[in-house]
């Protein structure tokens, strides 16, 4: 399928905008980049939105109703060196309205000021600490779900199989799942759709430099954990996109939990980039987050 026509106009716009690409960009010009929203944009409005204190580390509550319902725990995307709340308030407010049940957005320590495993330990601790406060939240513990986009499914992959605490679903938008990026799409996509194989390995060394992780990490490539660890995953739902080069890994680990019997669904988004998800002026993206949504509501119902 060709690039969705909007996709195509955008990326046609930025190339002849000559903005360089994340590898090319320091870190206050990434993050800054990453932080910018559409002025005339209208936040979409949810019942209850309230910052708090996840144990230590920054959070944010979306709750779509005054009742007891489900929780997600959400792990933002941004290549483990960018994003934070703001930049995906607008995901988290869509999720929690579309599927009915609260979302909780974490905002973990960053690379490369905080290399591996820092993000990790961060949502490790967040999730428990959901978990254990879930009346605070007004959620049932005992549906709790883990997501995330990019790095944020890196991560929710990571905690869904970590043991912490019960879940009932998981959500992978377009995760890192395998950091030697040998899969196809790594050189299919490698240029000229958003996300570049180059950002990719500018992102991996700020992410772990010289920390004690590696590329062949389980906890830094889910995909390469062992069948006895992933069979303790969570049914889930993996969205991934055609022009990406994160796609072949997200949908081979969809497969591999299937295979375990995992029951994880696998849709691809022809002619979609990566970072649609948070796009909602393209229909694709409006689509994504509806079947997102309609997951978790079904899984934490």
């Amino acid at each position: 399928m060709a690039l969705h026509p909007q996709i195509a106009t955008m990326l046609d716009l930025m190339a002849q905008a000559g903005l360089p690409g994340l590898d090319q960009m320091t870190l206050e010009q990434a993050r800054a980049g990453m932080s910018m929203t559409d002025p005339n944009a209208v936040p979409e409005a949810v019942h209850e939105i309230r910052d708090l204190d996840a144990g230590g580390i920054p959070a944010r509550l979306y709750h779509p109703s005054p009742d007891v319902t489900g929780l997600l725990v959400y792990f933002h995307g941004g290549g483990w060196v960018i994003g934070d709340l703001d930049t995906h308030d607008g995901t988290c407010r869509s999720l929690a309205n579309h599927s009915g049940h609260a979302v909780l957005s974490i905002e973990y320590r960053l690379a490369p000021e905080h290399k591996y495993p820092a993000a990790v330990d961060d949502c490790e601790a967040a999730t428990k600490w959901a978990y254990d406060n879930a009346a605070s939240l007004r959620a049932d513990p005992e549906r709790l779900a883990v997501g995330g986009d990019s790095a944020g499914g890196n991560l929710a992959a990571i905690i869904a199989t970590a043991g912490i605490v019960p879940l009932r679903f998981e959500l992978l938008v377009y995760p890192v799942t395998d950091l030697r990026a040998g899969h196809a799409s790594h050189t299919e996509n490698a240029e000229g759709y958003f996300l570049t194989s180059s950002a990719m390995e500018w992102f991996a060394t700020h992410y772990l430099g010289d920390s004690v992780g590696t590329i062949e990490d389980p906890k830094v490539s889910p995909l390469l954990a062992s069948d006895d660890v992933l069979r303790t995953a969570p049914p889930g739902l993996v969205i991934t996109a055609q022009y990406d080069p994160l796609r072949d890994e997200g949908e081979a680990y969809a497969s591999r939990l299937n295979q375990l019997g995992v029951a994880t669904s696998a849709v691809r988004f022809g002619g979609q980039i990566h970072g649609f998800f948070s796009i909602p002026g393209i229909l694709d993206g409006a689509t994504a987050r509806e079947l997102a949504g309609a997951a978790l509501r079904d899984a934490l119902a």
